[in-house]
């Protein structure tokens, strides 16, 4: 196979993936994005956390939100809890890793704030870490996944929205959850300020 039949080929697996996930995802999307939009409403925040890659939309999600999106608007409160390396460190050394997100969450979500939860294989210890400590604090959860779903389906309660991507492959569900990501700034944006 040439390079240019393998770059066809990823080409065409992430349009057959996104064409699978779109009747699957698209009512969680509407969840997600009208329980965002109440949130930032009711003048709460959203934060966000995932490793690596996930790490990446964590952070991509709150500076669209911060920022802007599409649209001119005002700011939005989002926080990515994957950007401050002295925090992250700290909390791995002093605690463990698994509690660099906990305990994050504890100190700055408060009840009716939404947690944006990113796993690709949705068993990231410290992402679940997250949300149960956001579950003390009142929060409620997106949560962006796939496979299976993995543990943080467990994890969740029925006030929460989880996004499950119906694919196997790590590549195809993180740009879903990136196409996700902005159909949720997309709605978000609407609902608050219209067009």
């Amino acid at each position: 196979m040439d390079h240019h039949e393998r770059i066809a080929q990823q080409f065409h697996e992430s349009i057959r993936t996104k064409q699978k996930a779109l009747d699957r995802l698209s009512p969680g999307i509407a969840a997600a994005a009208a329980l965002m939009a109440d949130t930032l409403q009711r003048e709460g925040k959203i934060l966000a956390c995932g490793n690596g890659g996930s790490a990446g939309d964590a952070q991509h999600f709150s500076s669209e939100l911060l920022n802007r999106f599409e649209m001119e608007r005002p700011g939005l409160p989002g926080l990515a809890l994957t950007t401050d390396s002295s925090t992250l460190t700290s909390i791995a050394n002093d605690y463990a890793f698994r509690e660099v997100f906990a305990r994050q969450v504890r100190a700055l979500a408060h009840d009716g704030d939404v947690l944006l939860a990113i796993s690709t294989s949705g068993n990231s210890e410290n992402v679940i870490a997250a949300i149960d400590a956001a579950h003390e604090r009142g929060a409620r959860i997106v949560a962006l996944t796939g496979h299976d779903g993995g543990a943080m389906a467990a994890h969740l309660s029925e006030n929460d929205v989880e996004i499950r991507v119906p694919a196997q492959i790590t590549a195809r569900i993180q740009e879903v959850h990136l196409l996700v990501i902005h159909c949720l700034c997309d709605l978000i944006d609407r609902q608050l300020f219209g067009g």
